[in-house]
């Protein structure tokens, strides 16, 4: 993150739910950044913090002083660095955008729910793939999880059921130390004190771009991401699970773990595939054929949903390759 907030131009979009401390994220990296050769400008509603050295405008929607609009006067001082409180729509979107692509260093937010489904939110706001790819330098997704208290911290032992939501059904006992708080006086009997962050961070690179340009889905980009390193917020969760820094009920709270680490088994809880058809731990058979029309159920379906068959025994697949 350090290095991309040292480029010369491009857009860095920080996205997440509302609360999740995406507006705290960019006052730090305007922090970092900030200098007297720099020329920064704030567009924001409201301002929540004030920085020294930096000129923060606050939007005023009343007397017709929009994001767009403000967005359109600032572009006239010729700033550096423009920090944009959140891309809301597609005029401002779009003026953020050729501002990137005239040398200019944008940071805004989005609210999203994943780095990907930030391709797909300004996408529908009606903003090309072609501006998309040529503008992002990245995009960030973060959560905040609440830290164990350090003053009763104690050992706990998830169960096999919570260890398989997230990869771990195969652990062995003592492999991973797991701890929770005890709850005292110093966190009001809560077992937390203070919170952090946990950060997905997708760059855009070449072949990056070249998926968004030919309109790759959201499953796609997430895939392509991954491939190339991409930590995501279910894997930086889990390692400060690992690391003592916080507990796995917080883990899920902030993360889906099923679209995170996939479906468990139902036999074992080991972790699964979208498309498996077969356990890769224990065998056990993931689908099933109706009796009646053939068609590929789910073994714990009691009904057929396309001939409505209400046999609950349905025919086993076996032939799998």
């Amino acid at each position: 993150l350090d290095e991309l907030i040292r480029r010369p131009q491009g857009i860095l979009l920080v996205t997440g739910p509302t609360g999740s401390g995406k507006t705290t994220t960019l006052y730090a990296a305007l922090k970092k950044i900030k200098s007297v050769e720099r020329n920064i400008t704030t567009i924001e509603d409201p301002i929540e913090y004030d920085i020294s050295g930096v000129n923060q405008v606050a939007v005023q929607e009343k007397i017709g002083l929009s994001f767009a609009a403000t967005l359109r006067a600032m572009l006239r001082q010729d700033p550096d660095v423009i920090m944009l409180g959140e891309m809301r729509d597609l005029e401002t979107t779009t003026i953020a955008m050729q501002a990137a692509l005239t040398g200019h260093l944008v940071l805004s937010t989005i609210h999203t729910n994943s780095s990907a489904a930030s391709v797909t939110r300004l996408r529908n706001l009606g903003i090309p793939s072609y501006l998309i790819a040529s503008t992002l330098i990245a995009i960030v997704s973060q959560r905040l999880v609440r830290v164990i208290c350090p003053k009763w911290r104690i050992k706990d032992e998830p169960s096999e059921r919570d260890l398989a939501r997230v990869g771990l059904a195969q652990t062995k006992k003592g492999e991973i130390t797991f701890f929770r708080g005890e709850g005292c006086q110093a966190c009001g009997e809560t077992g937390y004190r203070g919170r952090t962050g946990i950060f997905e961070i997708l760059p855009f690179h070449q072949q990056m771009r070249d998926l968004v340009m030919s309109k790759g889905s959201e499953t796609d980009i997430r895939q392509l991401a991954v491939a190339k390193g991409m930590v995501t917020l279910g894997q930086a969760a889990l390692a400060k699970v690992k690391a003592g820094v916080t507990t796995l009920s917080e883990l899920y709270r902030v993360v889906e773990t099923e679209e995170e680490f996939g479906a468990g088994c139902p036999h074992c809880g080991t972790s699964l595939g979208a498309d498996f058809v077969i356990c890769p731990g224990c065998g056990h058979s993931l689908v099933s054929s109706c009796p009646s029309c053939q068609k590929m159920v789910s073994p714990h379906w009691k009904f057929c949903p396309y001939c409505r068959h209400d046999n609950v025994k349905m025919t086993r697949k076996r032939s799998f390759a």
